[in-house]
């Protein structure tokens, strides 16, 4: 590993390309591995504050828009790879950090690797493993924004790996967003970042499912919008309550009851129906409700789904 990296730059035309030389002085500058949307946020954040970076992406063309920020481009991962900085990951899946890691491995032996790529939590802690064995000091990140939000108000990242890491790059990993370390196993993160965006695209499937039933009477989803952010805002004061039950895994409360939402539900579902509109995103829950009732839960809260959706471990 070069001791001082020398960033000679020359335009072509295309993105900036580097060369390397070792000389005195070493110069810190942090790595990006995947210049998509994300990568992009992520690294311009840097950039825009006035400290250095390099990246790397499989299709140069990607990359312009890091050049154009000030940012060097390597046209190989060896050569993004060639210093001391931490080296962000952030690609398309957990089988492509592999692909651009695994022939680098040796050559980050010693080094710190913050991977933002979305994984399984599986998919995690098999990374931090692998990092382990190759001796690299490894954090695993979820970032829970858009590239828009990254180093904004609202943007938050989750890690979970090497606490040592977190604490020694905190002021790098702030200013993407709020930082919050979740603890040694690798998967945290990835666990807290997965349960979050289910109910997320449940609630924007929910919202498609409303809009398609209004749509059927000629009223435009922007209409509908303007209601339902409201209300489904409000809604969440009762998440609460349902922990609350979940937690203590009693289920014997004054809130509503199975039997009350499965008559709900079967009326949504008529509904539904009636406007022209599938049921299959309706049709599992009510399912999921009459079982609970079947098996005679149906007077207790109906936070008692719980028990049916989660599977012993």
């Amino acid at each position: 590993m070069l001791t001082r990296l020398y960033w000679e730059t020359m335009v072509t035309g295309a993105p900036l390309i580097c060369s390397f030389q070792s000389v005195e002085d070493h110069h810190f500058m942090t790595t990006f591995l995947g210049l998509g949307a994300m990568g992009t946020a992520l690294a311009a954040t840097l950039l825009d504050a006035g400290l250095p970076a390099v990246g790397w992406n499989r299709d140069p063309r990607r990359a312009e828009p890091l050049a154009g920020r000030g940012g060097v481009v390597a046209d190989t991962v060896d050569k993004a790879v060639a210093g001391d900085g931490p080296v962000i990951v952030c690609l398309f899946d957990h089988r492509s950090v592999h692909d651009v890691l695994d022939p680098v491995a040796a050559a980050l032996s010693g080094r710190t690797v913050i991977n933002l790529t979305t994984t399984t939590p599986a998919e995690s802690r098999e990374l931090a493993a692998w990092a382990a064995g190759h001796r690299i000091a490894y954090l695993d990140g979820a970032i829970l924004a858009v590239p828009d939000m990254i180093g904004g108000p609202g943007s938050a990242i989750f890690y979970s790996g090497s606490e040592a890491v977190f604490a020694e790059h905190r002021d790098l990993l702030d200013r993407w967003g709020e930082s919050t370390f979740f603890g040694a196993d690798a998967g945290l993160a990835s666990v807290y970042d997965m349960a979050m965006l289910t109910g997320m695209y449940t609630m924007v499937a929910g919202f498609l499912h409303g809009a398609a039933m209004l749509a059927a009477e000629g009223i435009p989803a922007a209409e509908f919008a303007r209601r339902q952010a409201p209300f489904l805002a409000a809604m969440t004061g009762g998440f609460a309550g349902y922990a609350a039950a979940v937690d203590a895994g009693e289920y014997a409360g004054e809130g509503q009851s199975l039997r009350f939402t499965e008559a709900a539900l079967a009326a949504l579902l008529r509904a539904t129906t009636g406007q022209g509109v599938s049921t299959e995103l309706l049709q599992p829950v009510h399912d999921l409700v009459r079982r609970q009732i079947a098996a005679g839960h149906g007077d207790l809260d109906t936070a008692r789904m719980f028990e049916e959706l989660r599977i012993a471990r």
